[in-house]
C-alpha cells in the first residue's frame, strides 16, 4: 500500500514545519505548498515543493494541477480570513479526505469565563480582529461539512513556539534590555497564567490527527500541560540569558497597548486572560503524548539558537524607547 499523501499549505513557519517534520516520520508522502523563500527552516529533503503564491489563484491551481490534486489529507496554516478559506474548500472539495484547519485558541471566549478552557467553550473574542477571522472561518468550514459533507477538521494552537521565536511580547529587545541591566515590562501583576508549548510537542498531537476519521467534524485544541504566572516566563528567559536577578516592572495591559497600540489586540484580547486547557480530547487520538520540552529548556533553546545567529537578534528602538517610557511612569 503506497504511504498516505498529505500537503501543507504553509510548512515552513514556527508550527507547520515541526508538523512536516513529524509527518515524515511517520511514514507519509509529504508535499509543501508555499512560495518559497525561507531561509529560516529549511525543509526536508523528502518533501515534495510546490511554490505558489496564496494570492494568487491561478498560481496556486496550477502548482497542483502539476503535483496532482488528490491528497489523503491538506493542512491548511495560511487561511486568515473566510475568502481565502471559501476558495480553498472550492478548490479542494472532492480532492481530499480531510481538511484540517489551523485555527487559533484566542478565539475562545474573552474575559474567559471558566476554566479549564475545553473545545466547547464559546468562540468570541471582542478585542482581537485575528481571533475573530479566525472564528469566521471555523463557521464556514462547519457549514460546509453539514451542508457539503466537507471532511473538516478544526486545530486551535496556543501560544507556540521554538528556539527561533521568542514568546516574550518584547522579542530580542527584552533579552538585550535584561543583558544590559535594564528592566523589562511584564504585562499585568505577573501574575496572571499562561500556557507555552514548544512546536514540537504541538506536532506530534497533530500529527496523530492526520488521515484519522474520528477528527472529522471535530475541533481540537493542542497545548502542553505546563501552566506558568508571566513572572516565572521572564525569570526564565532571563535565567537562559545568564542574568540571575532580572528587574520587572509590571504595568496594565491596557496602559501598554495605549502606548503601544500594534499590540493591543494580542494583549488584550490574549495574553492578559489567565488560561489552562483541558486536552483531554485530542489526546484520545494522540495516546501517550507527554509534554517533552519545559519552558526552562526551551528558553535555553532559545537563548543558544539566537547567540549562535547573532543576525537573528532583532533589537527594536522604538519598541525600547516604548518600554523606557512606560517603566518610568510606573
Amino acid at each position: 500500500m503506497p504511504p498516505r499523501t498529505v500537503l501543507f499549505l504553509g510548512g515552513s513557519g514556527t508550527i507547520s514545519w515541526w508538523c512536516v517534520k513529524r509527518a515524515l516520520e511517520l511514514g507519509f508522502d509529504v508535499s509543501v505548498l508555499n512560495r518559497g523563500l525561507s531561509n529560516l527552516r529549511a525543509l526536508p529533503d523528502a518533501v515534495h515543493l510546490l511554490r505558489a503564491d496564496m494570492d494568487d489563484t491561478a498560481a496556486l491551481q496550477n502548482a497542483l494541477a502539476q503535483a496532482g490534486k488528490n491528497f489523503d489529507v491538506v493542512a491548511d496554516f495560511l487561511s486568515f480570513d473566510a475568502a481565502r478559506l471559501r476558495r480553498n474548500i472550492d478548490i479542494f472539495e472532492g480532492h481530499t479526505g480531510q481538511y484540517i484547519f489551523i485555527s487559533t485558541a484566542s478565539a475562545y471566549q474573552k474575559p474567559v469565563a471558566r476554566l479549564p478552557i475545553t473545545e466547547s467553550t464559546p468562540l468570541c473574542n471582542p478585542f482581537w480582529q485575528y481571533s475573530r477571522d479566525k472564528i469566521a472561518c471555523e463557521e464556514l468550514l462547519l457549514a460546509a461539512l453539514r451542508e457539503r459533507a466537507f471532511p473538516a477538521t478544526i486545530v486551535r494552537p496556543s501560544h507556540t513556539y521554538d528556539a527561533a521565536k521568542l514568546p516574550n511580547r518584547g522579542g530580542w529587545t527584552d533579552i538585550a534590555r535584561l543583558r544590559a541591566g535594564k528592566p523589562v515590562v511584564v504585562l499585568g501583576d505577573g501574575t496572571s497564567l499562561w500556557t507555552l508549548t514548544h512546536a514540537s510537542d504541538f506536532a506530534y498531537c497533530f500529527a496523530a490527527l492526520l488521515g484519522d476519521r474520528r477528527a472529522i467534524g471535530e475541533a481540537f485544541h493542542i497545548t502542553g500541560d505546563e501552566v506558568l504566572p508571566w513572572d516565572a516566563i521572564y525569570t526564565q528567559m532571563a535565567r537562559a540569558a545568564g542574568v540571575d536577578k532580572p528587574r520587572l516592572v509590571h504595568v496594565a495591559s491596557e496602559t501598554i497597548a495605549k502606548e503601544i497600540p500594534e499590540k493591543e489586540g494580542d494583549l488584550l484580547g490574549d495574553k492578559s486572560h489567565s488560561v489552562i486547557f483541558d486536552n483531554t480530547k485530542v489526546r484520545a487520538i494522540a495516546t501517550g503524548f507527554v509534554q517533552r520540552i519545559p519552558f526552562a529548556a526551551g528558553a535555553r533553546q532559545i537563548i543558544e539558537f539566537h547567540d549562535r545567529h547573532p543576525e537573528r537578534q532583532f533589537f527594536d528602538a522604538t519598541l525600547d524607547a516604548a518600554f523606557d517610557r512606560l517603566i518610568a511612569r510606573s
